[in-house]
This record gives C-alpha cells, sequence and structure tokens, in this order.
C-alpha cells in the first residue's frame, strides 16, 4: 500500500508539474508585446537615439563653461640658433621647452549657445516621442502577427475537421465500392478529394509555422520555445464614427504628430543658431608661460619660476565678410525647417488616408462577416441535403463535392474575415487613442 500511495504522488507531482509548464508556454497578447518591447533588436538599437539626444543636450549645456587647456613641448636644436631663456644668439647643440596653461571663458557669442541648447532639449523631446512611436509600430505588427497566428491555427483545425467529414465519406464508399453499390467514378471523386484535403491540411499547417516564425522573430525568441498563444475574445462591437472624427483623434493622440511638432520647434532655433554667427563675439582670455633651455644652470623647475608670464587678454570677433558662408548657412537651417514642416503636412495626409480606409474597411468587413454567416447556414443546409441524398444512392459524386466545397469555403472565408475585423477594430481603436496595446 505504501508502494502504491508513492506511486499515486509521484504520478500527481509529475501531473501537475507538466501542467504547469504547459501553462507558463501559453502567451496572451500581452505577453507577446511586453517580450518584444523587452527583446526586439530594432527596438532596442532605436532607443540608442534618446541616449544620444542627452548626451547631445549635456554637451550643449557645458559649452557655458569655460575652457582650459595645458601644452608643453620639448625639441632638440643644433647649430644656431636663439636661446629661448636669454633670447641671445647660441651655436651650440641643446634642449629647450616651454609649458604654457591656458584658460578661456566665452562671454558672448551672439547667443548661439543659448540657441543651440533650446535646440537639443527640442530634439531631446522629439526623440522621446519617436521612441513612443516606434514602441506603438512594434505593438501594431505584433498584434497583427498574433492575430494572424490564430487564423492560421483556426484554419487548421477547421481543415482538419473538413479532412475527417472526407474520410468518413471514404471509408463509406470503400464498403459500398467493394460491393458494387457505388459508381467507379464517385468512389474516385471522394478519393481525389481525400489527397485534395490532406494537400490543403499541409498548406495549413505551413502557413501557421510561417506565421509563427513571424511572431517569434518580433519577440526574437526562436519558434521552438514560442509556445502556444492564447485566443483572443471575438468582440466585433465596433462604435461607428466618420473618418475625418477618427482623424482628428488620431491627431491628438499619435505621438508622432508631437514629433513632429517639437522637431519644428528644433528647426526654428537651429535657424536662430545660424544667424548668431552674424554677431561678434566676446571671449575673455589668461594664461601662464615659461621656458626651459639646457645651456641654462638652473634646475628644470626653478627655470619655469624664473621664466614664468602671465597674461589676461579679452578678445572681440566681428564678422565682416566670409564668402557668404552664414548667410548660406542660414538659408539651408530654413530649408531645414520647410522640409520638416512638409514632411508633418506629408504624414497629415497620409493618416487622413489610413483612417477614411480604417473607418470604410470596418464597415465592409462586418456586413461581409454578417454575410458570410448567412451564406454558412444555408450551405450547412445544402451538404446536410447533399448528403443525406449521396448516402441513398439517389445522387452523385459532383453534387456532394459541389455542395461540400462550397460549404468548407464559406466556413473558411468566415473564419478569414472575422479576424480580419477583429484586427481593424483594433486599429481603429488605436487611432481613436481608446485601446492601451
Amino acid at each position: 500500500m505504501k508502494t502504491i500511495f508513492r506511486i499515486f504522488i509521484l504520478f500527481l507531482f509529475t501531473s501537475c508539474l507538466v501542467q504547469a509548464q504547459g501553462q507558463t508556454k501559453r502567451l496572451s497578447l500581452v505577453d507577446c508585446i511586453t517580450l518584444a518591447l523587452e527583446n526586439n533588436p530594432a527596438l532596442q538599437r532605436s532607443e540608442l537615439n534618446l541616449v544620444r539626444n542627452n548626451i547631445a543636450l549635456q554637451q550643449a549645456k557645458n559649452n557655458r563653461l569655460p575652457s582650459l587647456k595645458a601644452e608643453w613641448g620639448h625639441a632638440y636644436n643644433e647649430g644656431r640658433s636663439v636661446n629661448p631663456t636669454t633670447n641671445q644668439f647660441v651655436e651650440e647643440s641643446y634642449f629647450s621647452g616651454n609649458q604654457a596653461l591656458n584658460l578661456n571663458v566665452p562671454i558672448f557669442n551672439g547667443f548661439q549657445t543659448l540657441h543651440h541648447i533650446r535646440e537639443q532639449a527640442n530634439a531631446k523631446e522629439a526623440g522621446r516621442f519617436e521612441f513612443d512611436h516606434a514602441k506603438n509600430e512594434l505593438k501594431l505588427d505584433v498584434l497583427t502577427a498574433y492575430i494572424l497566428v490564430l487564423t492560421a491555427k483556426d484554419m487548421l483545425e477547421q481543415t482538419k475537421g473538413q479532412l475527417a467529414v472526407t474520410e468518413e465519406n471514404v471509408r463509406r464508399t470503400q464498403i459500398l465500392h467493394k460491393e458494387g453499390a457505388v459508381s467507379p467514378g464517385d468512389y474516385y471523386d471522394l478519393q481525389g478529394q481525400l489527397h485534395a484535403d490532406k494537400n490543403t491540411l499541409e498548406a495549413s499547417a505551413q502557413l501557421l509555422n510561417r506565421n509563427r516564425l513571424q511572431l517569434a522573430s518580433l519577440l526574437n525568441l526562436s519558434v521552438d520555445s514560442l509556445g502556444d498563444i492564447e485566443p483572443l475574445a471575438m468582440s466585433l462591437d465596433v462604435a461607428r464614427q466618420t473618418g475625418e472624427k477618427l482623424f482628428r483623434n488620431a491627431l491628438d493622440v499619435l505621438p508622432e504628430f508631437k514629433a513632429y511638432d517639437w522637431r519644428i520647434k528644433e528647426a526654428e532655433q537651429g535657424v536662430k543658431v545660424e544667424r548668431a554667427a552674424y554677431l561678434p563675439s566676446l571671449s575673455l582670455g589668461a594664461g601662464l608661460w615659461s621656458r626651459y633651455s639646457s645651456t641654462n644652470p638652473s634646475s628644470y623647475g626653478r627655470q619655469m619660476n624664473n621664466y614664468l608670464s602671465k597674461g589676461i587678454s579679452l578678445g572681440l570677433s566681428i564678422p565682416i565678410f566670409n564668402q557668404f558662408r552664414t548667410r548660406n548657412q542660414v538659408k539651408l537651417a530654413k530649408l531645414n525647417l520647410q522640409e520638416v514642416i512638409w514632411d508633418r503636412e506629408i504624414a497629415k495626409s497620409k493618416l487622413r488616408e489610413e483612417t477614411a480606409k480604417t473607418v470604410f474597411d470596418l464597415e465592409t468587413l462586418q456586413v461581409n462577416v454578417a454575410n458570410l454567416r448567412e451564406q454558412e447556414n444555408s450551405y450547412k443546409e445544402s451538404f446536410r441535403i447533399a448528403q443525406v441524398h449521396f448516402d441513398a444512392g439517389n445522387s452523385n459524386s459532383v453534387v456532394f463535392l459541389t455542395a461540400k466545397t462550397k460549404l468548407d469555403n464559406a466556413q473558411a472565408q468566415l473564419l478569414i474575415k472575422r479576424y480580419e475585423l477583429m484586427l481593424q477594430k483594433y486599429i481603429n481603436d488605436y487611432y481613436a487613442g481608446t485601446i492601451n496595446l
């Protein structure tokens, strides 16, 4: 009894473990999107732009700081030359050197630094919204791939059911064929249909594998580690709205248009940066200098102290003529601004087209699904009647297979259109801002 009890406990534990492992492999849509956001290499690469923008903004702010530079140089001299410590000609070989420490403090540069800081700050905000757009695009790609996997999976199950019906009719017809109670043409028609259904089954399995590969690629996983996925609720009720209303909602909620607004501000600051070159610049300089010569009997440190000189300077630079370089740079900056503005208009035009198409396709798919449901019901009854007549020997294989093919096609089209409607509903909700993937 103890042995039996231990075996029972082990069996129960193994069953629970297998069931738990199966559950962990079953991914929901939210799980897939989370994995894609964490693992997708294209998204990870685009995130580097956020780091670049932060560095560029920090450097723009650091440009307000003074610059300090130390210089040190030594040389070997032969022949007649000037001793740097005595300023007298000597005709012997010796080593000479110089040391310097220079400080430069920018005071005014036509507000170029200020405009550049604002330019990089706007670029940083634009990059943040562009990254949000990249994440949304990835989410939609995962959603599309997820629904395609569900479609192919259900198509495979439906094909198996159709094959089972054909196999049952072939089995029944084989018995009748041996007894000579069925036409040989009908028998071989069903045999041909059986092989056609088997090929359809293989094609469905191939489509499922291809769609699973696409989903696994987005998640940066191998197809073997993808496991099974959960079905989605077939909620096909959609609040209807006009294409123009959906377009206006999308303009307000989509991050790419917020990014365009910040890119326009960035380009406007870019024009101001280039215009700053028209204005004078003022800077403060200070420095320490010293010299060294091997002909001098003093030590290196003493020479540095003895020949140490100090200085301070105030530099004013007034641009007068630079081959029209500044004027052309301003023109190019204005062209960049116009280009960003037109990019936004092009994106708006494309969005208006997409939202109008979404509304129209959504209404069309709703009608298609309703019609296909009625068609499926009609063909079910037609096939039932054809099955009864064929089994009774009152009909032939042509009528039977025609009815079966019509029903199979209607069921396949209904399945596909229902998933297309689901996907279109998600896209509609995405533009409306009522979905959070």
